[in-house]
């Protein structure tokens, strides 16, 4: 049964027209590109010295501590860090140190936590292990009293100031802002850095996209897939993510390679498929996967430039490295109106709170 829709649910997405809507993912995603501004300019001499810091000490890798929204920007930390610097950046398993209570060699190790609290035991565990293990401690923190904070050698503070909804949007997009502000300056990339300077503005105008297709399509929806590749892969499970916990619909992120084995099975009229592509050697591989894909029948929005035979979601064409802030700065006002529109309150999802303390 399709949901009724909201009673006051404007009828176009992403901010094009219309009232604002009073939620607070709403107000809190539109705070986002000031959050990321506010951030820049207040990190800026801290991540320098950093890059000065991680340029002499030359990590052997790099080890990324974060859960939910968090662990998705450490998934574009994976892929910026490994594409920029040449060194491994893989993802904690935080089971390892907080239920196995085992304890590894993290010597000449990177260990990068990303965390909107800074109090899930489990995070934190993680981390208090790597360090006992000799690794050199970076925070990505919102709160900046937290025990996470405490427990790092260098903290980059969020800026993001007080997220009220239990959906994370802008501390997710300052996360990403701040790796990317990161990685620049460990490798004193000065482009980057010069698209970082224009992020705001650009993110602004993502803002004010007509993802309304995207509504009207996925409403009736009961699954789908979000795929990406590359540096775009973290802003599709975000994505999946955040149609699971706002809007009630079963969404899976996957690789545009790794949908190919097995999942693809399962797609067809009434399977949709959301893409994202950025301006990368990975665009090619997930169109010509959309060129696929539409062949047998699956409806497609794809976040990108115009297609063929696919649903096109406008994008605010950035760096590559940045295009994910980009699309996902366009999803999160989609997202908040789908929810409504299927009948939910995206800032009261059932069953989840802020602040998930596993173990």
């Amino acid at each position: 049964m399709q949901p009724e829709p909201h009673p006051t649910d404007p009828a176009p997405a992403g901010g094009a027209t219309g009232a604002p809507s009073p939620t607070l993912m709403a107000r809190e995603t539109g705070e986002a590109p000031e959050v990321v501004r506010r951030g820049l300019v207040a990190n800026r001499r801290t991540l320098r010295e950093l890059g000065a810091t991680l340029r002499e000490r030359a990590p052997r890798m790099v080890l990324t501590c974060g859960r939910g929204s968090s662990d998705h920007a450490a998934t574009y930390a994976k892929y910026l860090i490994e594409t920029r610097t040449g060194v491994l950046t893989s993802s904690a398993a935080p089971s390892i140190s907080s239920v196995y209570d085992t304890r590894s060699d993290m010597s000449e190790v990177l260990c990068l936590a990303i965390s909107q609290s800074g109090r899930s035991p489990d995070l934190l565990a993680s981390v208090q292990a790597a360090k006992a293990g000799g690794a050199y401690v970076v925070a990505l923190v919102n709160v900046e009293d937290s025990p996470l904070a405490a427990l790092a050698h260098a903290v980059a503070p969020l800026h993001a100031g007080a997220e009220r909804s239990v959906a994370a949007t802008k501390s997710f997009l300052a996360s990403l802002a701040a790796i990317a502000q990161l990685t620049a300056e460990w490798t004193q990339d000065a482009e980057l850095v010069s698209a970082l300077d224009r992020a705001p503005e650009a993110m602004a105008r993502a803002a004010a996209l007509d993802w309304s297709a995207a509504v009207e399509r996925l409403t009736p929806a009961r699954n789908l897939y979000v795929v990406g590749r590359g540096l775009g892969f973290g802003a599709a499970q975000e994505a999946a993510l955040k149609f699971k916990e706002t809007c009630g619909l079963h969404a899976e992120a996957f690789s545009s390679a790794e949908v190919r084995h097995g999942p693809m099975a399962l797609v067809g009229p009434d399977f949709p498929v959301m893409a994202f592509t950025q301006d990368d050697a990975t665009r090619e591989g997930v169109e010509t996967l959309v060129d696929d894909l539409t062949a047998d029948g699956a409806p497609v929005l794809l976040a990108g430039r115009p297609h063929a035979t696919a649903i096109t979601l406008p994008v605010v064409e950035s760096a590559a490295a940045l295009q994910p802030l980009m699309s996902i700065q366009s999803f999160y006002p989609m997202a908040e109106r789908l929810s409504r529109a299927r009948g939910f309150d995206p800032d009261h999802p059932p069953h989840l709170r802020k602040v998930t303390k596993t173990v």
